[in-house]
């Protein structure tokens, strides 16, 4: 293991042991200020971050670019602290740290037995609300993680989100996406982070008014298996509670070859987490590139292409 994955290695393993002992107001503060040196240094991530918000917030000052970004890295950082702590939450904490709307297309959707797709953006905290559904609701599901480096920062990973409830399926390796097939055909329910896919599988979307690329797998599946496709959406507010939402489902197209219908279904989703990171970008923690213009040099703004928008 080299020096740099020992560290990550290491600060993760802090975050977990010391900061979920912390009382909640000093994590609080705590989280504020990381992400206010964090902002200041600007560094690499923070710049990301203010090129993303350029594209979702077309036309927007540079003080107000500014402004998102350090919302953006304190929403971050809300995400991070509470991620820490949410092994040591109390089940009413879990059960009270969350308020979805439109939950019925949810529940209606399991109780058809057909098997339910939750897709989400990096948005506030999916992690607590996978923990609600597993608490308040009792509804186990299962997910896929990236495999990180090093080995035992992923180990870390998956120990927690199994310790909330979890089912977690690595990425790599070919299998997940039939183990994802039979718990949805079994009436289960799968749970997928689906804004950012930068492989050649991923499907080419418009986004914000660009060209970027998401996972095809959450249409794959509900064409499969007949499950139900949901988007989700979430957000913070200036309470502790995080809110969500619970969008329509995405219906699967008529007709069409299966690389067609999964480019409208993937769409559709694209618009949906539009919608809802147009409301609260400041929640999207999407510090990466994301857009196809930003992963070629000799398209990337400022550089002869139309640039952020």
């Amino acid at each position: 293991m080299s020096a740099r994955d020992r560290l990550a290695d290491g600060l993760y393993g802090a975050g977990w042991s010391t900061v979920k002992k912390l009382p909640e107001p000093v994590a609080v503060r705590l989280g504020r200020t990381v992400a206010d040196v964090a902002w200041k240094r600007r560094g690499a991530g923070v710049r990301r971050l203010e090129s993303n918000y350029a594209r979702v917030v077309p036309g927007a000052s540079p003080e107000r670019l500014a402004a998102l970004s350090r919302a953006g890295m304190r929403s971050y950082l809300r995400y991070w602290m509470e991620s820490f702590r949410l092994p040591a939450w109390s089940r009413e904490r879990i059960e009270g740290g969350f308020a979805p709307e439109d939950l019925h297309h949810l529940t209606d959707g399991m109780a058809a037995g057909k098997g339910v797709i939750l897709a989400l953006p990096h948005l506030a905290n999916w992690d607590l609300a996978g923990a609600w559904v597993t608490t308040k609701l009792g509804i186990p599901f299962t997910t896929v993680a990236e495999r990180l480096k090093p080995e035992t920062l992923y180990d870390r990973f998956v120990a927690y989100r199994e310790g909330l409830g979890m089912e977690v399926l690595p990425h790599s390796g070919g299998s997940a996406f039939g183990t994802l097939a039979r718990r949805l055909r079994d009436g289960g329910l799968v749970c997928l982070v689906a804004d950012r896919d930068l492989s050649a599988s991923g499907v080419e979307v418009d986004f914000f008014g660009e060209t970027a690329r998401m996972p095809a797998g959450p249409a794959l599946l509900a064409q499969q298996t007949g499950a139900l496709l949901l988007p989700v959406t979430l957000w913070y507010d200036d309470s502790p509670v995080m809110r969500g939402r619970v969008h329509p489902p995405v219906e699967v197209p008529g007709t069409g070859t299966r690389a067609e219908k999964t480019s409208v279904m993937t769409q559709a989703l694209a618009d949906a987490f539009a919608t809802g990171i147009a409301d609260h970008p400041e929640d999207w923690h999407m510090l990466q590139r994301l857009w196809l213009k930003d992963l070629d040099p000799a398209k990337a703004p400022g550089a002869g292409g139309r640039g952020a928008r």
